[in-house]
């Protein structure tokens, strides 16, 4: 598979234009990019196709999800550290950010980005240098920072959680990815690419989808976008034994996350008495009924909720609402 722009597949207006956009910047090495969009439309896959694309496309491509490392972590992880900067410290150890040389760091999920490691973040892109924990000397970075984060990053600055200096130095080349719902033009050929590869990987004769398939797919709304697609059709390859898939064999409808007028049981409200209701109530209020309305599903949740799944999933433990993986969770 091609690791540039040319393996995105699609033929919608609106990833055209992303793919443009992409393009444009790739031949500008150090300029930093972000790109927007719902979890699973391919940011990753994006940064890639930039980094493949530039003049660097033979130094390294580092990621990190920033959602991922604890942060007590996290910080190293980034910046490096010296032999006894910490406890468990035995040894020195170089950061991404400058294993990353002089080709491209992609910071994931950037939105989850520690308040704490913000400012350093900061002075980092401003003044292309880091200092390793425990360190006294400073050490030049040549890599280019691609970040990511879904669509709510903008309000989450509002919401003060997130540095608007910082944000502001990251959208220096902005990206915005169309969610599939968007692109219904490019699902069935999204549908049959997934397929050929899936084949190609297990060595397989590639299958054919019929028409009931191809109207059920199209019909989807897919909340969790190419991720999702890329799951159904792999099940569903699975799940048919002739060489044909079938709308039965698609493992959708019960994915689909269920508008507020159409759940079970009464529509709800948040109210706020005229005594007052902390925000902490107010928003562990709305996160319970939005899992109720998607019954379960985390990925439609987080959707509407316009957070990440990481986020809603901090949320969950936070207020109590944590609960194991269900059938409805994508």
């Amino acid at each position: 598979m091609p690791l540039g722009l040319e393996g995105i597949v699609g033929e919608s207006e609106a990833l055209r234009d992303a793919l443009d956009r992409a393009r444009k910047v790739a031949s500008s090495r150090l300029t930093t990019v972000l790109i927007v969009g719902e979890t699973g439309t391919g940011k990753e896959l994006f940064a890639r196709g930039i980094h493949y694309a530039g003049p660097s496309r033979g130094e390294p491509f580092v990621a990190v999800n920033c959602a991922a490392i604890p942060e007590t972590l996290l910080e190293s992880e980034l910046f490096g550290h010296e032999r006894g900067a910490f406890t468990d410290a035995r040894a020195q150890k170089r950061g991404l950010m400058e294993l990353a040389g002089s080709g491209t760091l992609f910071l994931d999920e950037i939105g989850e980005l520690p308040p704490r490691l913000q400012p350093k973040l900061l002075r980092a892109l401003e003044e292309r240098r880091v200092r390793r924990l425990g360190g006294l000397q400073e050490i030049e970075i040549s890599c280019r920072i691609i970040a990511a984060a879904n669509t709510s990053l903008h309000d989450a600055v509002t919401r003060l959680e997130f540095r608007e200096d910082l944000y502001y130095r990251l959208n220096v080349f902005r990206i915005t990815l169309p969610p599939l719902r968007e692109r219904q033009g490019d699902v069935e050929l999204l549908a049959r690419h997934f397929l050929a590869e899936l084949a190609r990987q297990q060595e397989l004769e590639p299958k054919m989808l019929e028409p009931d398939a191809v109207a059920a797919l199209r019909a989807h709304t897919w909340p969790g976008n190419l991720r999702e697609l890329k799951n159904v059709i792999e099940h569903a390859a699975i799940l048919s034994e002739g060489p044909s898939i079938r709308a039965e064999h698609l493992m959708i409808q019960q994915r689909t996350s269920i508008p507020a007028s159409r759940a079970s049981g009464p529509v709800r409200e948040i109210q706020i008495p005229p005594e007052g209701k902390s925000l902490d109530a107010i928003e562990k209020e709305a996160v319970q009924l939005t899992l109720q309305i998607t019954r379960g599903n985390r990925s439609a949740a987080a959707r509407i909720l316009g957070i990440s799944r990481p986020t809603l999933a901090r949320k969950m433990r936070e207020y109590g609402l944590y609960q194991p993986a269900n059938g409805h969770e994508t």
